[in-house]
């Protein structure tokens, strides 16, 4: 294991070594907390058994965190695909959110930032659903999204603070499953309220339903504690994300997620092709319901294919059981192994994406007439299971490689996200309109036939990128240094 004294990435200053004395009384005060010296005597981390880390929390408590902020998440993506003309604005508000929260949450926790965002969200759902204005409702709109960036974006980070690899598969998969759900169900829900309701009332009700903490800031108390028991007051937790002031967090941060986009190969290809993928989902949602008005349903009942991407997700617990599989067989081998070997589900769902689109696009009026719809729709799932296995996948490589940094890279990849997303909706009426709705089709499937040769080229090299990579290689040995994991990633 090699030591922490190399510097991070962003070459923040470490603490000087510790001359603890007398040492023997320091090392009967860190175990009898659950705390350890790292390698080189100049940080405290964390016990393997120590049960206030997180990841050693009572599987209840770590359930209800994650069940709590996944239901956030499925909430604020119901509310995305509102049948009304401000997902931009909603979606530029969570992309200048996506660049602030998660590196706050790094620095600083993330406690704070759920509790203080589901307040100031129910109130803005509230002045979206009385403005009298249409620049209310902008402003409403615009905030909604920003501060829907906390538990869209952040929650990756915190599913990354307190699961290992092999339960983090199915924490990630549970919660891209739940998301994306909830932004299939939202034209379906939204449609139905406004029609019987009115469009005021998806706010209404989205205010009523809305009326944990980082690991190395949990350490900063605990050493803070020791300290206080000892005496010696150069004792420094190792917490690889502080930043010792605000200059330094907004220089380094705040800009640390564009970085990553830029330098580093992993992150700029996962964020480019989730951020495509899912914004396929936005151009549905302006997409879906006219090419099936167009085979005779009504203005509600044409949002229900939408079902059949539902359908999708949830046929991905299929390949996190063969995910699971491959991670026990490992554990019985005592074989680590490597985020590559995790994208299986990247590499089937590359070519059912595009084979998906592909069936759509030639299974619909107008070039295609006298076609039951529920062929298309069957096309449907396919398209739902290929989106959230790269929305899974993805995610778990990114959070596999980046470890640490994983919401930083999480926010390079929600960044491009929302703006494609903005952007998506604003063109696809016209875009379908205007070539049709096969030859439109045609192009996203052709576009998705490009993602196949991702994959293999992530199998083969994705490797050593890694290794070339300062921020990935740090991760990795601060990750080792902080870890209660006794298997390896």
């Amino acid at each position: 294991m090699e030591s922490t004294s190399t510097k991070s990435p962003d070459c923040l200053s470490l603490a000087p070594s510790l001359s603890p004395s007398p040492r023997g009384h320091l090392h009967f005060i860190l175990e009898e907390n659950g705390l350890e010296l790292t390698t080189d005597g100049r940080f405290i981390r964390w016990s393997a058994s120590n049960p206030k880390h997180p990841r050693n929390w009572r599987m209840p408590r770590k359930i209800y965190d994650s069940s709590l902020i996944i239901f956030l998440d499925f909430f604020t993506q119901v509310l995305y695909s509102i049948a009304f003309q401000e997902v931009p604005r909603y979606l530029l508000g969570q992309c200048l959110g996506g660049i602030i929260f998660p590196s706050f949450s790094e620095a600083f926790g993330r406690k704070r930032l759920y509790i203080i965002s589901t307040g100031l969200y129910s109130v803005f759902c509230v002045v979206v659903g009385v403005s009298p204005s249409l620049a209310g409702i902008a402003v409403g709109r615009f905030f909604s999204g920003f501060l829907s960036a906390i538990p869209t974006i952040v929650v990756a980070g915190s599913i990354e603070d307190l699961y290992n690899s092999k339960d983090r598969i199915w924490m990630i998969f549970l919660w891209a499953m739940i998301t994306n759900m909830g932004m299939c169900m939202g034209p379906i829900i939204s449609t139905h309220i406004a029609e019987h309701l009115g469009w005021q009332w998806v706010f209404h009700i989205a205010a009523i339903v809305t009326g944990m903490s980082r690991p190395s800031l949990v350490l900063v108390r605990e050493v803070a504690k020791v300290r206080s028991e000892t005496g010696i007051d150069t004792l420094q937790a190792l917490n690889p994300d502080h930043t010792p002031d605000v200059k330094t967090f907004i220089r380094i941060a705040l800009f640390r997620p564009i970085q990553l986009f830029f330098t580093e190969p992993i992150i700029f290809l996962v964020s480019t092709i989730s951020a495509i993928a899912f914004a396929m989902v936005y151009l549905f949602t302006e997409a879906l319901p006219p090419v099936y008005q167009s085979m005779g349903f009504s203005n509600e009942s044409s949002t229900l294919p939408f079902m059949a991407i539902c359908i999708g997700l949830v046929l991905g617990l299929l390949t996190r059981i063969k995910d699971h599989r491959k991670i026990t067989h490992a554990e019985e081998q005592g074989i680590v192994l490597e985020p590559e070997h995790k994208l299986i589900g990247f590499s089937i769902g590359a070519p059912l994406l595009a084979g998906g689109l592909w069936w759509f696009a030639w299974t619909i009026p107008p070039l295609v007439d006298h076609v039951h719809w529920i062929v298309s729709a069957i096309s449907l799932v396919f398209i739902g299971y290929a989106l959230n296995e790269f929305d899974t996948v993805l995610g778990g490589y990114l959070a596999d490689s980046y470890l640490s940094f994983s919401a930083s890279g999480f926010a390079s990849l929600a960044l491009f996200r929302s703006l494609l997303s903005a952007a998506f909706p604003l063109f696809a009426a016209d875009m379908f309109q205007g070539l049709g709705a096969n030859v439109a089709s045609s192009i996203l499937a052709a576009l998705a036939t490009l993602f196949c040769v991702v994959p293999p080229l992530f199998t083969k090299y994705g490797k050593q990128i890694r290794a070339r990579s300062k921020f990935a290689r740090y991760s990795l040995e601060v990750y080792h240094e902080n870890s209660v994991e006794k298997n390896g990633l």
